[in-house]
């Protein structure tokens, strides 16, 4: 069997404009169920626990998640309800390499989301499995984790950013 790295797509990094877009509804899920395969195996190949869309360039509103549970695809996502309580937790971001920061997130959220065959689904995610889907649900809406920081994290955290778009920059003009 081929190396699965060969089947993975390159993950967009801070400072791509698509990165910051919000992204369009899902209206073909021949579309998805087409690239699942690669989608997933960019996600685990990349040591993630959730992939969003935008990240591979793709600005459309779904992602992958794996919260020790298996891969899920979710499709056109929505937040229904979440708790008041929220709680702090370490983030990192594929799209952001070798920075982590802990985020406050809602402790539990009950969510609606179609498969990739746009079938529905409701749930109520807690913990772990509610901190992933916030955060790649934010990506859907052009909103990375750093943009959840206070100021003082962010200052701390400028130049490990700075030096990251730079080398996206270096990147773009091979």
């Amino acid at each position: 069997m081929k190396n699965w790295r060969e089947f993975t797509v390159k993950v967009r990094i801070l400072g791509d404009p698509v990165l910051r877009k919000k992204a369009q509804p899902v209206t073909d899920f021949a579309q998805v169920r087409a690239i699942l395969e690669e989608f997933k195996m960019t996600m685990y190949a990349e040591d993630g626990v959730g992939l969003a869309a935008p990240q591979v360039g793709i600005s459309l509103r779904f992602f992958g998640m794996d919260d020790g549970s298996g891969f899920k695809m979710i499709v056109n996502p929505e937040i229904i309800e979440h708790s008041d309580e929220k709680e702090l937790g370490e983030e990192g971001c594929l799209s952001i390499p070798g920075v982590f920061a802990d985020v406050w997130r809602y402790k539990w959220v009950r969510v609606r989301y179609q498969d990739e065959h746009g079938v529905y689904h409701e749930e109520l995610l807690e913990g772990y499995p509610a901190r992933i889907f916030q955060h790649e649900y934010d990506h859907l809406d052009g909103v990375l984790f750093i943009d959840h920081l206070d100021t003082k994290t962010r200052t701390a955290l400028a130049q490990q950013l700075k030096k990251i778009m730079e080398e996206r920059s270096k990147e773009m003009m091979k």
